[in-house]
């Protein structure tokens, strides 16, 4: 049996924040979706800590984090995220971020270039309006009150039982109920259920998702970036790849077969492969302000010195 990843904890601006920190290399950081916590990444993070130093936060208002009434912004995730490296001793990092968890490494790498080698999103948000009606349903009046009832215990039971067994079930259109199951126990707590209501706020309303990377999407090009989807993702779409490779059209984009909304469970082997081979090829990025201020006052793409060109391979996308 492999042995139990600690967690560990640290107090940041009075606020009590868990993460496990294992391995050691260069720096990953990996971000979680929203709902869910560092335990997420645990199908990959023994293999990437053979060769990483795996940094794995539950973000503020989840997991074992606290849970304050707080900024739970984008922006502010990624100052939280600043912070917390910076008391670890850690300068730079190869980011990776999960769904929400991707736009906040798309945010954390506009905010802190400086401090961002690579960046990886996996079924990122912040790419397009579409999202599950689940997420989008959130934002609507009454999901505490309803989420309260769904979290009594006996109905609490019964909800994510019946969503792990389906599952289980082999349909394609279930696959995720497992981590779904997960967020739903998780909002058994009240503060929980408002840090939630509070995140999707800010980044989703009834017509889908507010926030965009599509306008600062040409500040990729200082950057290596890789795109992870699963062609069978009911939450966000995989279309949204063909965004990314258009905006993007030196970033590595791949689209796993028979994966949904969370690859790197799905495959965890396949998504470790890529995310090292993506780190090995991709030498860092190296920041300088003059550059960067180039490319923010042309808002368009223009070439990069041939020392710092990304060395992209894009996948076909299905």
């Amino acid at each position: 049996m492999p042995k139990p990843i600690e967690v560990q904890y640290l107090t940041v601006h009075g606020h009590r924040r868990a993460f496990v920190k294992v391995g050691r290399g260069p720096a990953l950081l990996l971000l979680h979706g929203l709902g869910c916590d560092h335990t997420t990444w645990l199908p990959v993070v023994a293999a990437l800590s053979r060769r990483y130093t795996v940094i794995a936060p539950d973000l503020l208002g989840h997991g074992r984090s606290d849970k304050p009434r707080a900024d739970y912004s984008v922006g502010g995730y990624a100052n939280g995220m600043r912070d917390l490296l910076t008391v670890l001793g850690i300068d730079k990092v190869t980011v990776v971020g999960h769904s929400f968890g991707g736009g906040v490494a798309m945010q954390f790498a506009y905010q802190f270039p400086e401090r961002t080698e690579r960046m990886v999103l996996v079924a990122p948000g912040g790419l397009g309006p579409e999202v599950s009606p689940a997420i989008r349903a959130i934002t609507l009046p009454g999901f505490h009150q309803a989420m309260g009832v769904v979290t009594l215990p006996g109905v609490r039971q019964l909800t994510t039982t019946g969503m792990r067994m389906l599952a289980r079930s082999g349909l394609s259109q279930a696959r995720d109920l497992d981590e779904v199951a997960e967020v739903v126990d998780s909002f058994r707590d009240p503060r929980a259920r408002a840090a939630i209501r509070h995140v999707v706020s800010a980044v989703v309303d009834w017509r889908g998702q507010i926030v965009t990377m599509t306008d600062r999407a040409y500040l990729t090009q200082a950057m290596p970036m890789c795109v992870v989807w699963g062609t069978e993702d009911a939450v966000i779409p995989a279309k949204h790849a063909r965004v990314a490779a258009e905006l993007a059209p030196g970033a590595v984009v791949e689209v796993i077969p028979n994966a949904g909304h969370f690859p790197h469970k799905d495959h965890p082997q396949r998504f470790v492969k890529i995310l090292d081979e993506f780190c090995r090829t991709h030498p860092a990025a190296a920041y300088h302000r003059g550059r960067w201020r180039a490319l923010l006052r042309a808002g368009r793409p223009t070439p990069l010195p041939e020392s710092v060109t990304p060395h992209a391979r894009q996948s076909e996308i299905a």
